[in-house]
């Protein structure tokens, strides 16, 4: 079972208002120059170079053997490319990136202390950060004006994500809440992830995985781009191969902690990563699991009496 399960408060607001949950400490980063872009593309995997002011994509930083050593957002603005990514892969992801801007006009900046995040999920999240006219794209982003501070609003999967100075984050915090956010926990926002099948580097994802076995490949992964770090390993398996593994979401038949082995009749095939208690869905997880595991199959959790149904693609 999750650690801890989101409010009926919050439940509510997810799916029928905004819910605010603050990610102010993810980590956060800058690039500037005349050639910033062209830098940040040969490092990491999506295409950078033909993001326009207002735009964004989804990437992953690799070694040189194609293992992710992060993902990251990253957000085109008109002074600069911002790029937002997990905690724990901030450390690696700025070596990775400044190592890459020998040769080119470009200055990487640390941002993680000097700015705020909120993150707003559910359907009246535009209203409330008085974003209905940003285009409706994930990663589009736009300035605006909340609580008398400057901020950018982000496009996100769930909602509008909102991105200020650590200075203005009570006047933020504040305005999302008089515009009728209500407070939540990363409870909530863990839920939601969960729900919708995506992985989260640090928790379902790690050094060891390949982009591809995340099923990160049509967000995160440019296969016409120029060279960057791990493409080599990333195309072959791509064009000539099949991963070992999968990430799968799974349906558990009862309560399960982030960690129990996942069981064909003949082997462990995976372990569970995010746990989550859906109101709609029961309890549900997400794991990497090896490929003869199939769809629809029953797999014993840490080989006892509980099963953890893989849900297919569509089911998701």
């Amino acid at each position: 079972m999750p650690e801890e399960t989101p409010t009926a408060n919050e439940l509510d607001a997810l799916r029928s208002g905004a819910a605010l949950v603050d990610r102010s400490d993810r980590g956060k980063l800058a690039l500037t120059g005349s050639e910033a872009a062209a830098a940040l593309n040969a490092v990491v995997s999506n295409q950078i170079e033909e993001l326009t002011p207002g735009h964004g994509c989804f990437a992953t930083c690799c070694n040189s053997k194609g293992r992710m050593l992060g993902d990251l957002r990253v957000l085109r603005t008109a002074d600069e490319l911002l790029i937002d990514t997990e905690l724990k892969a901030l450390q690696a992801l700025f070596d990775a990136v400044r190592h890459g801007l020998v040769g080119y006009d470009a200055e990487l900046h640390k941002r993680t202390r000097e700015s705020c995040l909120f993150s707003l999920l559910g359907p009246a999240s535009r209203q409330v950060a008085g974003a209905e006219s940003l285009p409706a794209n994930e990663y589009d982003n736009a300035p605006a004006q909340l609580g008398g501070a400057s901020v950018l609003l982000i496009v996100t999967d769930a909602g509008i994500d909102v991105l200020a100075s650590a200075d203005a984050a009570d006047e933020v915090k504040g305005a999302l809440l008089a515009g009728g956010a209500v407070d939540a926990s990363e409870a909530l926002a863990e839920l939601a992830r969960i729900e919708s099948g995506r992985p989260r580097y640090g928790v379902d994802l790690d050094e060891t995985v390949i982009p591809q076995e995340a099923g990160l490949n049509e967000r995160a992964v440019s296969f016409t781009k120029g060279c960057y770090v791990g493409q080599e390993t990333i195309a072959r398996l791509h064009y000539r191969g099949r991963p070992n593994r999968r990430l799968c979401q799974l349906k558990l038949s009862g309560e399960a902690e982030v960690g129990a082995k996942l069981h064909t009749d003949e082997r462990e095939v995976g372990t569970l990563t995010s746990v989550a208690l859906s109101p709609e869905q029961g309890l549900i997880g997400l794991a990497l699991v090896r490929r003869e595991a199939a769809d629809g199959e029953l797999l014993r959790i840490n080989d006892g009496p509980l099963k953890a149904e893989l849900l297919p693609p569509d089911a998701q």
